[in-house]
């Protein structure tokens, strides 16, 4: 395959290219632990001088040098190799293949000479490299409750684009699996939709695209590139606020795609009416479809994320301790869940042990110490002390009244019970009047961005927390 014609000597736009050819190359665990790691450091045309950790350097020189240079020369030309170097304070001072000895040199002819056969990394290219993540599918979705609804409404979206929910907005906190679900949509449409166009992007990528055709002259084919689909996906859409003129565009582009019958799918970190900065003809479009949730995922859902991870990249495990220390670590998200059985994974390989609970103990210690154990707290326990701290009445505090001597304390009890009790949103919102569950989400997003800035309100937190939890032990 003859090079690259696109390529230049932007060292950025270099290793981008190799490290996507890279990652269709290898298991994702693989990629993580053996590939992230390195960055690049120089480029004289001929050798792509890498830098890795001293601990793993040799290592990957060992298992991935054919591949690296394989795989260079794909994309950049037949003479190109890549060169594994250590870190080093002077990192990046010493052009790419010049003075570093012998030995590297004696590697590099040796490795150019076994590629005389012809044979060689085939690595598609492509002028805009297609974003979809061909292993984020439906198959690989870990369904649980946190997410159930969501799973369902992305599937029946993708079996009847356009035709089902239109828009469907998603959205969550990072790390829950929007993503996932985005991709999945995408890989389901171009496997199944008889030829029907998918177009996947990031908010970043449409604006830097948005810009560029502005300030190149061709802002009628960037237009073309996102109007004329039949499905397009949009991630973190909450990077919209404070972009007048692309929110402009967007929104241009959104009326266009509805008005043809096209499918649009949508993510955020929040609710549309919680996304203040933006127009609201854009946050009323955002909710004229249907709008589905994700939240953290629960024990269960953990531990089947893992077992498929564990699964899809073929490890040997004696038993399941391993990850169900894992999963009682970390609850926060799958993407945290998932670098934490990546780090466990990388240990045991460089220290070649089996995988066992004991060591991924010790591997997690420092990065995510024992919690300590929950002490079960009740919603009215909860409500009761936040009356008697604000001395409002309960009926105050259950009632309709948006006055900020009875919100603030309404917003923080929302808070506390999110933070102290197994209950859903829903449930927790039933608990205050009735309130619904998107009321719960955002009393805690305030009350979260006011103990970041509120000396008295964080310390408010502390001392009703340290009586929550007096008052259950006693």
């Amino acid at each position: 395959m003859p090079p690259d014609p696109a390529v230049t000597h932007d060292l950025d736009d270099i290793w981008n290219r190799l490290q996507a050819a890279l990652r269709q190359a290898v298991p994702d665990s693989t990629y993580e632990i053996w590939i992230t790691p390195l960055q690049p450091v120089g480029f004289d045309g001929e050798v792509l001088a890498l830098e890795a950790p001293a601990g793993i350097r040799s290592l990957v020189a060992q298992r991935f040098g054919r591949l690296l240079d394989t795989t260079a020369a794909a994309l950049l030309g037949p003479e190109v190799t890549v060169e594994v170097q250590s870190s080093t304070p002077a990192r990046g001072k010493q052009p790419a293949g010049r003075g570093r000895g012998t030995d590297a040199g004696a590697d590099r002819d040796r490795r150019r000479a076994e590629r005389t056969d012809g044979t060689r990394a085939v690595v598609p290219h492509q002028s805009q490299p297609d974003p979809l993540n061909p292993k984020l599918t439906f198959e690989q979705f870990v369904i649980g409750d946190a997410n159930r609804f969501a799973h369902a409404a992305a599937l029946s979206v993708a079996e009847l684009p356009g035709q089902a929910y239109n828009p469907l907005f998603l959205y969550g906190p990072p790390g829950v699996g929007k993503t996932h679900l985005l991709h999945a949509i995408g890989n389901y449409v171009r496997r199944y939709g008889s030829g029907l166009t998918v177009r996947c992007t990031t908010v970043e990528r449409f604006t830097n695209e948005f810009l560029g055709a502005l300030h190149g002259g061709h802002i009628d084919r960037f237009k073309a590139t996102y109007r004329r689909n039949d499905v397009l996906l949009i991630d973190d859409v909450q990077f919209l606020e404070q972009k007048a003129k692309t929110e402009e565009e967007f929104f241009h582009t959104f009326n266009a795609l509805y008005d043809t019958g096209s499918q649009l799918v949508l993510t955020s970190d929040r609710l549309p009416r919680d996304l203040d900065a933006l127009h609201d003809r854009l946050r009323e479009r955002f909710e004229a479809g249907l709008v589905a949730d994700i939240t953290t995922p629960d024990p269960a859902t953990r531990m089947g994320v893992l077992r498929k991870r564990a699964h899809h990249d073929g490890l040997t495990l004696p038993d399941e301790g391993a990850l169900e220390v894992i999963a009682q670590r970390i609850t926060t998200n799958v993407r945290a869940l998932e670098g934490a059985l990546i780090r466990v994974v990388a240990f045991a390989s460089l220290e070649r042990e089996p995988i066992t609970a004991d060591l991924a103990t010790r591997v997690l210690d420092t990065l995510y110490p024992q919690a300590r154990k929950t002490v079960r707290i009740d919603m009215e326990q909860i409500q009761d002390l936040v009356c008697d701290a604000f001395s409002i009445t309960r009926e105050e505090l259950l009632g309709s009244d948006r006055s900020a001597r009875v919100s603030w304390p309404r917003q923080l009890a929302m808070y506390l019970a999110r933070e102290h009790t197994d209950a859903t949103l829903p449930a927790i919102g039933r608990s205050f009047g009735g309130k619904n569950h998107t009321t719960v989400m955002y009393a805690c997003r305030k009350t979260a961005e006011r103990l970041a800035t509120d000396p008295d309100a964080l310390a408010t937190v502390d001392d009703l927390t340290r009586r929550l939890r007096a008052d259950r032990q006693d």
